[in-house]
């Protein structure tokens, strides 16, 4: 039996997130322990004969295949050894089109966190849309 469809209005919902233990990717010890959970990966990986998982999908390689591999290896590998798990993962994600002719900035880089223990979300809210932007207009700088 097909589900009715429902209009819902989309929005915007923004969370209060406290990230606890966090394997963060944005600094030289999360980078590092990802980069040694990469090589470990890829020893089990080449040892049992199967293949390695690839980042794909155009330039911004959207489908993370890898990167998803690696870091839930890393967070069994983690438990295996009884050590302290992660609350939270973050990562920055540089996509999109640069901005402007050689620029280092690109229209779609945006942070994600990832929250494995729910006792870390604090609260959920909506988000008015008065504190939405328009990607026509400069920046007010009041952010």
């Amino acid at each position: 039996m097909k589900k009715e469809a429902r209009n819902v209005e989309p929005f915007v919902g923004g969370a209060v997130i406290d990230p606890g233990f966090c394997l963060d990717l944005i600094s030289s010890n999360g980078i590092h322990a990802v980069e040694e959970a990469y090589a470990s990966f890829q020893s089990v990986v080449a040892a049992s004969g199967a293949q390695m998982p690839e980042n794909v999908s155009g330039n911004d390689l959207l489908l993370r295949k890898l990167d998803c591999a690696v870091i839930n290896f890393l967070h069994l590998a983690r438990e295996k050894a009884g050590q302290e798990p992660f609350n939270t993962v973050r990562g920055v994600f540089t996509e999109g089109e640069h901005v402007y002719p050689n620029s280092g900035f690109r229209r779609k880089t945006h942070i994600q966190i990832c929250v494995r223990n729910q006792a870390n979300i604090h609260g959920v809210f909506r988000v008015h849309e008065r504190y939405f932007s328009n990607a026509n207009t400069p920046a007010s700088g009041d952010g």
